[in-house]
């Protein structure tokens, strides 16, 4: 079979026409002289390239998206003289200067005495199956992003929070560095969801998480909803000073929304009660305990009244 590719004999015409009635693109390449003795005529409806053009490697090579060439080019040879069957994808030219991806399928002909003799392969179309692949590597990023999102606010979510503690956690014992968080919790918010209904108090909670996001300006400084109308900021190499600092910032970022809250027993407008807590962790510490001290210390600022700021003595 191989031989009458490489050697076409007039009564291999039919396995020819046969060929050349497919969609894949058969192709022989002498490996002595680096040419091509056949390819497809299907190649000129593919890549507008006549048959004539097709004369070496180097024609191949030159018609591959830069990108890929060196990769594709090195890939191959390495494989052909191993003497292994092979394929690889890549981006080819077509004459109008667009690019179709293409599957080659490769096979190494062998003499008796194990040296390489030909390659024998075939071109395939698959640039649909790129487009859906890449459709889905999208669609794949879109999930992984809602995943990490909050669907009501549009802010991280806790199990981003999560994810990012643990990582910020590693950072901090590592570096000894100060890694500091803020706990916060709207006052009184049942309470506004029971006055004003719950879209509205769906409202309220998008408002505070869009103010709030832009808070904390460094690029490491993390926000997200932990919960219900509970928010949290995790600021690495932050000193509790400063942490506390950012906590007061945010709540008079609060009281300048003028929000109106009839029925909080604190002020006339939405408010929010701050727990504030720094750590360099040791090997001992957990970042859950830690959690649970700032989340103390949020209580304690319910308990002195709401709409104030607790941080560590």
């Amino acid at each position: 079979m191989y031989d009458d590719l490489i050697n076409p004999q007039p009564d291999s015409a039919v396995y020819k026409t046969l060929l050349e009635s497919t969609r894949a693109i058969p192709w022989v390449i002498d490996w002595e002289s680096a040419k091509f003795t056949y390819i497809g005529p299907q190649i000129e409806t593919l890549l507008g390239w006549s048959q004539s053009s097709w004369v070496t490697v180097q024609d191949w090579a030159e018609r591959m998206h830069p990108e890929d060439r060196e990769r594709v080019v090195n890939y191959c040879i390495s494989q052909s003289q191993s003497g292994v069957d092979h394929e690889a994808d890549y981006r080819a030219l077509n004459q109008n200067g667009d690019f179709v991806w293409i599957r080659d399928v490769v096979h190494v002909v062998r003499r008796e005495n194990g040296e390489v003799d030909s390659l024998i392969g075939f071109m395939f179309d698959i640039s649909e199956r790129k487009k859906t692949e890449q459709q889905l590597v999208i669609l794949q990023k879109e999930l992984e992003e809602l995943s990490f999102k909050d669907s009501l606010t549009g802010v991280p979510n806790r199990r981003l929070f999560d994810a990012i503690l643990e990582q910020e956690w590693v950072t901090a014992r590592r570096n000894r560095q100060p890694l500091s968080m803020i706990l916060l919790d709207i006052d009184y918010f049942k309470q506004y969801n029971d006055s004003y209904g719950h879209i509205r108090g769906d409202e309220c909670l998008k408002t505070v998480a869009k103010t709030l996001n832009n808070a904390a300006t460094r690029s490491r400084d993390f926000f997200a909803r932990f919960g219900g109308e509970e928010f949290v900021f995790i600021l690495p190499q932050t000193e509790e000073d400063a942490a506390k600092k950012i906590a007061e910032r945010c709540r008079n970022l609060l009281f300048k929304l003028q929000i109106p809250h009839e029925k909080s027993q604190v002020s006339a407008v939405i408010t929010a009660s701050f727990g504030v807590g720094t750590i360099i962790p040791e090997h001992n510490d957990n970042p859950v305990e830690f959690i649970e001290k700032v989340d103390k210390r949020l209580y304690q600022a319910k308990q002195n009244g709401r709409n104030c700021v607790v941080r560590g003595n």
